[in-house]
């Protein structure tokens, strides 16, 4: 049975167990808000697939949101307009991730240690520029982005966003050769070289592509609370991995799928959600999110065991 498949049916026994511990769970307004807490996740997660399955890993994700949203802070505060902001933001996110693809593919050294580095860096310039202020000065239909519905249908407009962008990352990994390639590069990165694989020019690619989205997340995140502070998405980084391995990406690289991080993404959201409905302690959850978490890096790799020590009884046979 494929991880994907397994996921799916843990995310229909937890909207049924939520649906008969709170008779609020299903309703249809309250299930399309708490789509609010985590779309920005949501979305730079999606580049955080292809960094994973090439064998690498950001952890600068929350940084790079927290020094988008300062830029952004700093311009709207200069009377900057929407259309300038969402320039800055994206820009700004790009830009650091294209400064974490630079040093990982030009001077060799491992992402884990190049991105906690980044991380410190953008999240340390914020509290330097900032300190225990914040930016608020936003125009006040930028708040749409964060806040906003889809004309009447109560469809938020982070969904709708994060349902595009799905569709095209899912078609670059599973559907091109762009993607063949980053597969290729997780399971055997020097004979992806030897095969005329561009190796560091797509692993620079995925961290610009993760820069961008989390950039576009803190566009996103900063029009919803309407503000800027050095706190920003603190913490998110360690969520999205989590996010990521828990939907099929393999921790050690080459291998997982768009879909399996989606279902992982709802999985997750609704059991907070259904969480909170019953007054669960945020410790617990934490608690919870970590079980899976070791559940989802140990159980494809047993799943994978099962399967081999099973062959040689088939050929026997």
């Amino acid at each position: 049975m494929k991880w994907e498949v397994i996921l799916f049916l843990l995310f229909i026994i937890v909207i049924i167990i939520n649906a008969s511990l709170s008779p609020y769970f299903l309703d249809y307004l309250n299930i399309m808000n708490t789509t609010f807490n985590f779309m920005e996740k949501a979305i730079v997660a999606l580049p955080m697939i292809f960094i994973i399955i090439c064998g690498d890993i950001d952890i600068s994700v929350a940084g790079i949101i927290a020094l988008s949203s300062l830029f952004m802070g700093a311009a709207s505060s200069a009377g900057a307009g929407i259309f300038t902001l969402i320039v800055v933001g994206l820009t700004t996110g790009l830009a650091a991730g294209l400064l974490n693809g630079f040093i990982i593919t030009r001077f060799g050294i491992p992402a884990i240690a190049v991105t906690i580095g980044s991380m410190s860096l953008f999240r340390g310039v914020s509290y330097a520029v900032l300190g225990d202020k914040a930016y608020t000065h936003y125009p006040e239909s930028f708040a749409y982005f964060g806040q906003g519905y889809l004309g009447n249908t109560l469809i938020p407009f982070e969904l709708l966003l994060f349902i595009l962008l799905a569709v095209c990352f899912g078609l670059i990994l599973h559907k091109t050769s762009f993607g063949r390639k980053v597969y290729s590069i997780g399971n055997n990165p020097t004979a992806a070289a030897f095969s005329g694989v561009p190796v560091k020019r797509i692993r620079m690619i995925a961290f610009m592509a993760s820069g961008l989205m989390s950039g576009l997340a803190a566009i996103l995140l900063t029009s919803r609370i309407g503000s800027t502070r050095p706190n920003i998405a603190s913490g998110w980084e360690l969520e999205i991995i989590t996010t990521v391995v828990l939907g099929g990406v393999a921790i050690t690289g080459g291998r997982g799928s768009v879909i399996g991080v989606i279902i992982g993404i709802f999985l997750i959201g609704f059991l907070k959600f259904g969480m909170g409905l019953i007054n669960v302690p945020g410790k617990v959850m934490n608690i919870i999110i970590g079980f899976l978490l070791i559940v989802a890096i140990m159980l494809p790799g047993y799943m994978e065991r099962i399967k081999a020590s099973a062959l040689p009884d088939r050929e026997a046979d």
